[in-house]
């Protein structure tokens, strides 16, 4: 494995002229072309410590997110002047260290937020810097600046965590999945337990929802979810949880009018199953819109019910100072929730990446996450 300097490599050149030439390291990527809507694996070169404050992370795993897979629909806003390489959701060992970078030393295994922030502006004084209109989602890493679908990243150094030691790397990997779950906690809390919940969507994401909900003492949840495969992932989970078909959650409301629920978790994005979920709202109940919606998707909800049930609709992006609080969450689930057989999720090399996205696309797995690094975990 190629370790990443600021330096170059210099190597003969074969030429005529007697002179010798020098080639840059490279490194092993997947680059996205946001003017061709095309993903390419490529050498690319090595990224080099410019600034003082940088930590080069040699990736281990590296998640696709289905953002992601929006993002190369041309559905999902990323930077669109040049080639990037994709991967928001990564960990690895810290390979080298700028200099005046004191919370993380060479050989740390670490994850990384993908989010910054410029620390000025209202919202990030405020204490809301994902929504800071020069950073969050706007210099995303993996969107809008060069992510962890490659062997090495340069990341800022204030967005690298060094891990725990009960951490595994392949825990690791879903902290920034997590850490916006942890986000939306905090939203929609308090929630007593008793509550009843629904979570819309058996993707990786609504089985995360669901982990972190029987981890917090919730019994009384039930997920909706179309696809047999997907419930099939859910039910593996061994909560107890109903997880049904849309259809059947229809059949249930329909014999029982008052059936509802306090809370509702939507991880589909689909304008449809949104509205259905808010008919399904006790009176005072949340909306959680945790999914990623197309841009142009729309829904229609009567304002009067909103009124009369006296309903709260959250939203929800990127996390918001809660990464910490994804790591100590992975900590304390451990491998009893965060398996990867039961929650679907399927590991690829990075070159078998076309294989990766079909399998996504087709509903087989409801994660697919790149090894980067030979070896164990």
């Amino acid at each position: 494995m190629p370790q990443p300097t600021s330096t170059s490599t210099s190597t003969p050149d074969s030429t005529n002229t007697g002179e010798k030439r020098f080639s840059k390291p490279e490194m092993e990527a997947l680059q996205f072309d946001p003017r061709k809507k095309t993903l390419s694996l490529t050498k690319t070169e090595l990224p080099a410590i410019i600034d003082k404050h940088e930590v080069i992370v040699r990736v281990t795993y590296a998640g696709v997110c289905g953002t992601d897979l929006h993002i190369m629909d041309g559905s999902f806003p990323c930077r669109g002047d040049r080639a990037f390489i994709l991967g928001h959701e990564f960990c690895g060992v810290a390979s080298s260290i700028g200099a005046e970078v004191k919370h993380i030393k060479r050989g740390d295994r670490v994850a990384v937020d993908p989010q910054s922030s410029c620390g000025t502006c209202c919202y990030c004084t405020s204490g809301r810097y994902h929504q800071c209109p020069s950073g969050g989602l706007n210099t995303t890493l993996g969107i809008f600046n060069n992510g962890g679908w490659a062997q090495f990243c340069k990341v800022p150094a204030k967005q690298v965590y060094r891990l725990p030691e009960a951490i595994t790397f392949q825990q690791a990997v879903l902290s920034e999945p997590l850490s916006c779950v942890c986000h939306a906690w905090d939203l929609v809390s308090p929630l007593p337990i008793g509550s009843s919940v629904l979570v819309c969507g058996a993707g990786i994401i609504g089985n995360l929802w669901t982990c972190v909900l029987h981890h917090t003492g919730h019994r009384n949840v039930t997920i909706s979810e179309p696809s047999t495969v997907r419930r099939t992932f859910n039910e593996r989970l061994n909560t107890g949880f109903k997880c049904c078909s849309p259809d059947e959650l229809k059949a249930v409301k329909a014999s029982n009018p008052q059936w509802g629920v306090d809370l509702c978790v939507d991880c589909s994005g689909n304008g449809r199953a949104i509205e259905e979920a808010v008919s399904l709202l006790n009176p005072c109940g949340k909306l959680c819109i945790f999914g990623v919606a197309s841009p142009n998707e729309k829904i229609s909800i009567a304002p009067f019910e909103i009124f009369r049930k006296e309903l709260t609709i959250f939203g929800v992006t990127i996390n918001q100072f809660s990464f910490q609080k994804a790591l100590s969450l992975i900590q304390a689930m451990g491998a009893s929730y965060l398996d990867y057989e039961k929650l679907g999720i399927q590991v690829f090399p990075l070159d078998k990446y076309q294989e990766a996205f079909d399998a996504l696309r087709k509903g087989l797995i409801s994660k697919a996450i790149f090894k980067l690094t030979p070896g164990p975990d």
